[in-house]
């Protein structure tokens, strides 16, 4: 069962956004926004603005931005299910529910088993440390030998397997739960060359086996897999074993620790990431809770935009050996790419975060991190100009490395400050160091471009395919939705990737992957940028009721740009909707990008819909009259719509004299010549509508 469509838009209507934000924060009246201190981070200066009138909020210092749902969602870490229960809960809407396919019913029901399943499997196991004699005798003592006390072991739930091949298998199987899903929950292994078509008939045995569990949960507190570490000397079996991937569990969309940790991340607006489960649990129990583990793989992007619902800044806390240095590096330039911000810090020789908190207490922890913190730069310049001393080969490749890690970075503004921090540290010239990453820029935009265009050939060759015939494509693990998402219910969308919204669904397609973020750098881009941000925030709108009354916004420029593609990925995907909805004879509205379930048009929208800047009510008590884009539709719309032409009519022009360079036949050159006359009479009658001159 899921929350049917109508309710959802109950919910949504009745879920006033200055309510909703209002129980979390002081909201201040400022012209038509309500404004605020950010409640995702820190700041002095209100630049969270809330627009009761377009039902969405935008904060200006750190990105954050979305619906009553949204906020929800980011403000107590909930998944879209769980928030529109807390909504409905809010203002007394009756939830209704409405009946899935046979497949869907299905898969939900496979999810649900499974994580009762893993559920069952934490109690057993957390059981088995308290009250079984071998549990008492090896896996209690452990623990206690690593200085946890017992409300710290119930706090993360953990447990001991039996050394018994099958023992918890057989209890499974006694209490009811079936071997298959036993085994698709990755607790039971059932021996692959004596499977059988009789279930009963199949030999099997438990994975974990003589270990102490550690129960890795989602953000909503659900188990979904386990870790487990072996305590005999047995150099013949991995110390550490983890639960495979499963419909509920994919390690590269999970932290260890994030449950635990998610409140105390937000309050402390910092994520201390590190290597194990000791060190998270350790660090945990002297009070330092915003602590999480990467859950025994290499940090993933996914991993890193799960911490960044919680706070924009990390503070990397590994071991201070030289492979837990590197590791930390590579993991640096993921967490720069996704614009948070991130700190390291490395413990003295033979230390880790698990063994130095015990060893120097909890308030000198604290102190080391705040005393040690250093930033990439300064942290990769210190390391490597050891080794490249007066080396002027091995300095220029120092310097190349951190013109490439700095290039990552997003924010342009971030970007410059380390640039200046860069040449100073390295005595060399800034401006080189921001030409060498305008190369680094453009050769990744090659690459993009290559595996862009990669990917649009092997779709057509799979188009030309016979039916039921795919070809071969690596495709990343599948998404956990319950575990990134938390969906308490199991609601979700099937299918949709983790950084999707599903919100309201509208008539468009799913689109199976979100675009990168919006980067607007060609003349193009620009008109792009503005004909979408005329259509989101105009498009019911009649363009010019004086003279073509009844013609809207949206009629009038997907008529005046029919047969244009947008080269900006985000812009093509929103104009394609708006061309398949005013097929249908839909107008679209703002609201309509907004509510959109696709994370990536969601936000889009609001950034093209939100303004920072109000009239001064000091204009309006005087009369001050101020022209509103409204006022003058018609006029943004026809210069637009020029400014597009005249940069799609410049990208002809120059492929046309590609071509004219290119080609040796002379009858080709004349033809493709006359083209390009024609393309240049075009440029006139453009330049002199627009009052340019063309030389």
């Amino acid at each position: 069962m899921r929350i049917d469509d109508h309710t959802i838009e109950r919910i949504r209507q009745s879920a006033d956004i200055a309510d909703v934000i209002g129980d979390y924060v002081s909201l201040k009246k400022k012209g038509a926004n309500l404004w605020a201190c950010c409640p995702f981070h820190g700041e002095k200066s209100p630049s969270f603005s809330v627009s009761p009138a377009k039902g969405i909020y935008k904060c200006f210092g750190c990105g954050k931005a979305g619906d009553s749902i949204r906020f929800i969602m980011d403000i107590e870490g909930l998944g879209y299910g769980e928030a529109l229960r807390h909504l409905a809960k809010k203002y007394g809407i009756e939830i209704q529910e409405t009946v899935l396919t046979d497949e869907q019913q299905l898969a939900q029901n496979e999810r649900e088993s499974l994580l009762i399943v893993l559920n069952y499997a934490k109690n057993y196991f957390q059981d088995n440390l308290f009250k079984h004699e071998e549990g008492q005798s090896i896996g209690y003592p452990y623990f206690k030998e690593r200085g946890f006390s017992d409300k710290t072991i119930n706090t993360f739930e953990l447990g001991y397997s039996l050394e018994g091949w099958d023992a918890f298998t057989k209890e499974a199987l006694k209490n009811g739960y079936s071997l298959d899903i036993l085994a698709k929950a990755g607790l039971t292994i059932l021996k692959e060359n004596e499977q059988t078509a009789n279930p009963n008939a199949q030999k099997s045995f438990d994975r974990f086996r003589n270990r102490v569990t550690f129960p890795i949960h989602n953000v909503a507190g659900k188990v979904i897999a386990f870790g487990a570490r072996i305590l005999k000397a047995d150099k013949s079996q991995a110390k550490y074993l983890n639960s495979p991937e499963t419909e509920v569990y994919h390690k590269s969309n999970v932290l260890y620790g994030i449950f635990q940790a998610k409140n105390a991340i937000r309050t402390k607006d910092v994520c201390y990431l590190v290597e194990g489960y000791t060190d998270v649990i350790s660090l945990h129990q002297a009070g330092i809770e915003n602590v999480v583990a990467s859950s025994g793989t290499s940090l993933t992007s996914e991993q890193i935009r799960l911490i960044g619902r919680f706070t924009q800044n990390i503070t990397v806390l590994y071991d201070g050996d030289s492979a837990g240095i590197k590791a930390s590096l590579r993991g640096m330039d993921m967490i720069l790419e996704e614009g948070l911000n991130v700190k390291l810090v490395v413990f003295p020789e033979g230390e880790d975060p698990d063994s130095y908190v015990q060893k120097i207490g909890s308030d000198a922890f604290v102190k080391h991190i705040e005393d040690h913190a250093s930033d990439f730069i300064t942290f990769k310049a210190e390391l490597s100009l050891k080794e490249a001393g007066n080396d002027p080969f091995k300095r220029a490749e120092l310097i190349k490395d951190m013109v490439g890690s700095i290039s990552k970075i997003p924010d342009s503004i971030k970007r410059s400050v380390f640039f200046q921090k860069t040449a100073n540290l390295m005595q060399i010239d800034e401006q080189l160091l921001i030409s060498e990453s305008n190369k680094v820029s453009i050769e990744r935009a090659k690459q993009k471009d290559k595996d862009r265009e990669r990917e649009n050939n092997r779709q057509r060759l799979q188009n030309d395919l016979p039916k039921g015939v795919t070809l071969s494509k690596p495709t990343p693990p599948a998404f956990d939705l319950d575990g990134m998402m938390s969906f308490s219910e199991e609601e979700e969308f099937s299918g949709f990737p983790v950084d999707f919204v599903p919100v309201q669904p509208v008539n468009n397609p799913v689109i199976d992957s979100p675009e990168a973020p919006r980067i607007v750098v060609s003349g193009m881009g620009i008109q792009e940028l503005e004909c979408i941000r005329l259509l989101i925030n105009h498009g019911t709108k009649e363009v010019d009721p004086g003279v073509a009354p009844g013609v809207t916004l949206m009629q009038y420029i997907l008529s005046e740009i029919d047969g244009m593609n947008f080269e900006t990925p985000i812009y093509q995907e929103i104009l394609t909707i708006f061309r398949e909805q005013f097929l249908l004879g839909n107008i679209l509205n703002a609201q309509h990008f907004i509510g959109h379930r696709l994370a990536n048009i969601q936000m889009e929208a609001i950034n093209l819909s939100t303004e920072r800047y109000s009239i001064s009510e000091a204009w309006i008590k005087h009369d001050i009259h101020v022209p509103t884009e409204e006022d003058k539709l018609a006029d943004l719309a026809f210069q637009n719509i020029l400014r597009l032409k005249k940069a799609y009519n410049e990208q002809q022009m120059k492929g046309l004299m590609k071509q004219i360079s290119q080609t040796k036949d002379i009858n080709e050159q004349t033809r493709l010549l006359e083209m390009f006359m024609e393309a240049k009479e075009i440029e006139k009658q453009i330049a002199k509508e627009l009052g340019t001159v063309v030389k």
